[in-house]
């Protein structure tokens, strides 16, 4: 796939080819600008490629828009909760929106809410809430209808070290169940834990990809995933506006 945004010099994503298995734990990676963010809003059909295609779960993206979007389940980066709202009245909205409804949604909220320790918060408005509290609500919201692949971008960022350790827990639960992650983050020390195969990429392009492990083994003066992405992308600032 590749997408140029109207009135852009360059493309965000240049001829990117990339398959994810089922049940993957899928990192992409990459510095400030290279084109995350862009292929995440075409797999979950917020923006158009300019060219090229893709399927989820043997859906083409081109006939099956629909039907993909209620796959998936995406986390944004930034939080998509109503301040005002509590939380239980947050996951019973968006519950809806997927058509889930009555006792069955109920009792769903209050188990996940339970599992991610905010059984005590439930009725506690959104606007009240920590920044890792948030986190857990914004990943809750987006798993209500058991997707297929769930989307993840930033999930930890700006959290403390329990809600952290909490939301990458359930996370593994999730995909131990049968959910695909993909997951973008700047925390590589988490990610080369985290993920099971891991793509880096800049200026729109997949420079490498594979099992973070074997990528580190590559190189003797390779320690970490962070040596691996530094020495792939470089040094330089990725400064942009």
């Amino acid at each position: 796939m590749s997408k140029k945004y109207l009135g852009a010099e360059n493309y965000s994503v240049s001829n990117l080819s990339l398959s994810i298995n089922d049940q993957e734990i899928f990192g992409l990676l990459g510095p400030n600008g290279a084109g995350k963010t862009t292929l995440i809003s075409m797999l979950c059909a917020l923006v158009k490629p300019t060219s090229g295609s893709f399927t989820i779960n043997d859906l083409n993206y081109k006939q099956h828009k629909t039907e993909i979007k209620k796959l998936i389940g995406i986390v944004p980066q930034e939080y998509a909760l109503y301040p005002t709202l509590t939380a239980f009245e947050n996951l019973k909205y968006f519950g809806s929106m997927y058509g889930l409804k009555g006792k069955a949604l109920n009792e769903k909220i209050l188990s996940h809410l339970e599992i991610l320790g905010l059984e005590k918060f439930a009725n506690k408005k959104i606007s009240t809430f920590s920044g890792g509290m948030k986190r857990r609500v914004n990943l809750l919201a987006s798993i209500l209808h058991n997707p297929k692949v769930l989307i993840l971008d930033e999930p930890t960022v700006g959290v403390d070290v329990q809600s952290k350790n909490v939301i990458i827990s359930f996370l593994k639960e999730l995909n131990a169940n049968g959910t695909t992650i993909i997951y973008t983050s700047h925390h590589l020390n988490e990610a080369e834990q985290f993920c099971t195969k891991v793509a880096i990429i800049d200026h729109g392009q997949i420079i490498v990809e594979g099992k973070p492990k074997d990528l580190i083994n590559k190189a003797e003066d390779l320690h970490n995933l962070e040596d691996v992405f530094i020495s792939l992308t470089g040094k330089e600032l990725r400064d942009y506006a």
